[in-house]
């Protein structure tokens, strides 16, 4: 008799252990997420609380200033001009770095990936570098104009245009196109035809998640083209930091969120467009064909034929221009300009000037102390994504067999994404307006901004262990089951190996999206806690050589710090991650 109560007393067991593991995830979520962005959205509609009823005066009064006009313009205009740049620029380098062979071919790809792993503020310092009075390009009077925040955003979004068609185009079947050409279709018609519409669904989702990228780009706008060229995101920043108008700032928060759904919306949809399209195709790949290599002897004169131009020419020299003038150049150029000095010449007096307090007036700390700052909040935001994140991850591998049971894990997933699509302005704003009164009174807590990070990293962690986790075999839980492991124990024996080798990954990606921080950061920093982030930006706004010359060298140090977490996460990524 004493069986059955043993066995019910695993159950319960099993389900409290369950429960703890779903409440503390969603607790984090509901505190430090929800409740601010429902609480920011709620300050739109009801400026007197609940009790005082709707009242939409506050969108009548945004939306009747032709400045609100001009910031949705000014978004929607950059949003679309640097979505059709990167998908221009984007869809020959997929080809070349996907569908060729070539030497180098990795190298390359490692280099087009580096612009999306650099914060915004750097992205914003180079260009600022490049374009700026006595950068190379200086010339051409770009700074400060929108051709160079669209060019900043080609910068930052060409690496997910390339590996989001390249992916999928690497494993296009290529009898579909050979058939074509067969029936004597040219090869642009083949393209047009057959390649294209099979590529639709992955350039329609990396299209509404660059547009996204680019409506939401905060750090590169604000940093690139101040007040003039103004987004939606940069104007609830303004309103709130400089006019103090938190209505308005939270009117024009629901806009943002408004257009984020409707890109993750299509982004979605093109998503399982392209999911259902994978199962149809293979690996192809072929050698680059810059000049075809006939040079057989023409007929009747004895005499070989010139080489002629190759098919893959074309994609190969637009492919090689942006590298190079595009991601290369930025980045070399502001390397370069860290170490010139205020007087013209050349030495690491702006990367002493970062260890010296009393540099420059327009901080309260050093610019080495605040890198310390960033470190410090990286590691403790880095330290709570993971947890929650893992906690997240592995409810989400479990695979019920009832309805109810897989719904609900449906939602949680899509719950624990919603921080992916919503701007870390809103939610940094959304965490100043909400925590700052009792029993949640977190303005003076060090601990806001790393809670702040960690909620902006954890998807990151999530989606890095998902897929680790659910390349587990459910068999093995189900025999350490039965032959009497406790649930502790099947999640330490089974998963947990697969655990450490997912986390790696989840720790390097979650560390460097905490350090390069700065939408939500901007918002909650304390003046004697400045992140490297915020102090690069503050530098970038004061006028002076050496403010200049530190915010160069700083950009650096914070693009150095960032790459090589990102390096070390890369190494430990796993085969089970790589499609990710």
């Amino acid at each position: 008799m004493t069986l059955p109560h043993q066995a019910r007393g695993r159950r319960i067991g099993t389900w409290a252990l369950w429960g703890v593991a779903a409440a503390v995830p969603l607790t984090f979520l509901a505190v430090f997420f929800a409740y601010p962005v429902l609480s920011l959205v709620g300050r739109g509609f009801f400026p007197d609380g609940v009790t005082g009823g709707v009242d939409l005066g506050g969108f009548a009064d945004v939306f009747s200033r032709s400045r609100t006009w001009r910031v949705i313009r000014q978004t929607l205009a950059q949003a679309f001009l640097g979505t059709v740049g990167a998908l221009a620029l984007g869809l020959p380098g997929a080809y070349v770095l996907y569908r060729c062979r070539f030497r180098g071919q990795r190298f390359v790809r490692g280099l087009v990936s580096v612009p999306f792993v650099l914060p915004s503020v750097v992205v914003g310092a180079a260009f600022r570098a490049l374009l700026g009075e006595g950068g190379p390009l200086g010339f051409l009077g770009l700074d400060r104009t929108m051709a160079a925040i669209v060019l900043a955003l080609m910068f930052f979004n060409y690496t997910v245009v390339v590996r989001t068609v390249g992916g999928l185009w690497a494993r296009l079947d290529p009898r579909t196109e050979q058939a074509a050409r067969a029936l004597g279709a040219s090869p642009a018609r083949a393209f047009f035809t057959v390649t294209l519409p099979a590529l639709g669904p992955a350039i329609a989702s990396a299209a509404s998640v660059v547009f996204l990228f680019c409506a939401t780009a905060f750090g590169i706008v604000i940093t690139l083209g101040g007040i003039r060229y103004g987004t939606i995101e940069s104007e609830i920043y303004l309103q709130t930091v400089q006019f103090l108008d938190l209505r308005a700032a939270a009117v024009l928060s629901v806009v943002q969120v408004v257009v984020v759904a409707l890109a993750l919306a299509v982004a979605a949809a093109s998503r399982k467009r392209q999911e259902r399209a994978l199962s149809l195709r293979t690996e192809a790949a072929a050698p680059l064909r810059l000049l075809n290599r006939d040079r057989g002897p023409a007929s009747g004169t004895g005499r070989r034929r010139l080489p002629r131009l190759g098919p893959d020419l074309v994609p190969a020299v637009v492919t090689a221009g942006t590298v190079i003038g595009l991601i290369a150049t930025p980045i070399l150029t502001l390397v370069g300009r860290s170490f010139q000095e205020p007087d013209g010449s050349w030495g690491l007096q702006n990367y002493r000037n970062l260890a010296d307090p009393g540099s420059t007036r327009a901080l309260n700390v050093s610019v080495m102390e605040a890198a310390g700052n960033s470190l410090r909040t990286a590691v403790d935001a880095t330290l709570i994504a993971v947890v929650v994140g893992t906690l997240v991850a592995v409810l989400l591998s479990r695979r019920p067999r009832g309805l109810l049971g897989r719904r609900s894990l449906g939602l949680l997933d899509a719950a624990f994404m919603l921080p992916l699509g919503v701007s870390a302005v809103t939610v940094g704003f959304g965490i100043l307006i909400s925590l700052n009164h009792p029993p949640l009174d977190l303005r003076s807590s060090p601990i806001l901004v790393p809670i702040a990070q960690a909620v902006v990293a954890t998807p990151l962690v999530v989606r890095t262990l998902l897929p680790v986790l659910r390349a587990i075999d459910p068999r093995l839980r189900e025999v350490a089951a039965t032959l009497g492991a406790s649930p502790g124990r099947v999640l330490a024996t089974v998963d947990g190996p697969f655990l450490v080798r997912g986390w790696g990954l989840a720790v390097g990606f979650a560390f460097a999206v905490s350090l390069g921080e700065f939408g939500a950061t901007s918002f909650l920093s304390r003046p004697d806690h400045l992140t490297l982030p915020v102090v690069i930006y503050r530098l970038l706004g004061r006028p002076g050589a050496e403010n200049y010359g530190m915010a160069m060298a700083a950009a650096v140090i914070l693009a150095a710090l960032t790459a090589t977490a990102i390096g070390l996460a890369e190494r430990l990524r796993t085969k089970e991650a790589t499609g990710w």
